[in-house]
């Protein structure tokens, strides 16, 4: 395994709420990537979309986080950071990748340069690929007119990379051979199988709560608990109607989940 490139996942999304589907996509990257020999996953990371996104029934930031934090409890390799969701303003997903590879260069050891001057260089046999992890569809969403910019693509699969777990009804393959871009820099994409198909929907989950139903195994027990202790999902919820629509002309990026449909223009997350 000392051989292998460490490397970090970090997915974005709504987590509204946080479902076993989140959770599951981060084993299928991590076994597919371990298989191909070349790569050892050494953390995960989770990044709860900004409050400034406004999409319709969207709970306050700080109750995604926690729901994140208590599901993650009984993982010892992934984690959630607050960062994105603690900015003033919402943040573009590259965006979002590119503070999240300067803090895992920041953390790295520096060791003493080649001419013995003391002066620090990065130990660069050290440095993690860090990796956007997403699900197929947002690979379809790479398509859509005026919803990314090309250079957004292009830095993501260039630069970063992606892993990129197959779901029902999407064709990665085909998203690929349809970009130009994508084609450019397929080997830095990563396509992983889903041996065990599942569509649970963070959508139907809400709707679910809404209406009484059972959602039992379908999130973690923890994050049930919570979502009853403060009264989320719920048709009397206080923030239920909180959405406010970005100013014209901002610019949205899709997120690295399985919410990524919008009908809003711009870059959708």
């Amino acid at each position: 395994m000392k051989s292998r490139i460490p490397v970090v996942l970090l997915a974005c999304g709504s987590f509204n709420p946080i479902t076993n589907m989140h959770l599951r996509l981060f084993e299928v990257a991590r076994d597919h990537l371990h298989q191909t020999g070349m790569y050892q996953v050494v953390q995960g990371i989770i990044s709860p979309v900004n409050d400034n996104y406004r999409k319709k029934d969207l709970a306050a930031a700080q109750h995604r986080v926690a729901m994140v934090r208590l599901a993650l409890q009984t993982s010892d390799w992934i984690r959630v950071d607050p960062w994105e969701s603690e900015q003033a303003q919402w943040m573009e997903t590259v965006k979002v990748l590119r503070h999240h590879h300067r803090e895992l260069l920041s953390s790295l050891p520096r060791t003493e340069g080649p001419d013995h001057s003391g002066s620090a260089s990065l130990e660069r046999a050290a440095v993690p690929e860090l990796k956007l992890l997403c699900g197929a569809d947002v690979l379809k969403t790479f398509q859509t007119p005026n919803l990314w910019k090309d250079e957004h693509i292009q830095e993501i699969v260039e630069k970063f990379g992606v892993v990129c777990v197959g779901r029902v009804g999407h064709d990665a393959k085909g998203y690929i051979s349809a970009s130009p871009i994508l084609q450019r820099y397929q080997h830095n994409i990563h396509l992983a199988r889903e041996p065990v198909p599942n569509e649970i929907s963070a959508t139907y989950i809400r709707q679910a709560l809404g209406q009484g139903q059972s959602v039992k195994y379908l999130l973690p027990d923890t994050v049930i608990a919570y979502i009853k202790d403060h009264n989320l999902y719920t048709r009397d919820s206080s923030w239920k109607g909180e959405s406010t629509p970005h100013n014209a002309g901002e610019r949205k990026a899709p997120r690295a989940m399985p919410e990524t449909s919008h009908s809003s223009k711009g870059e959708a997350r």
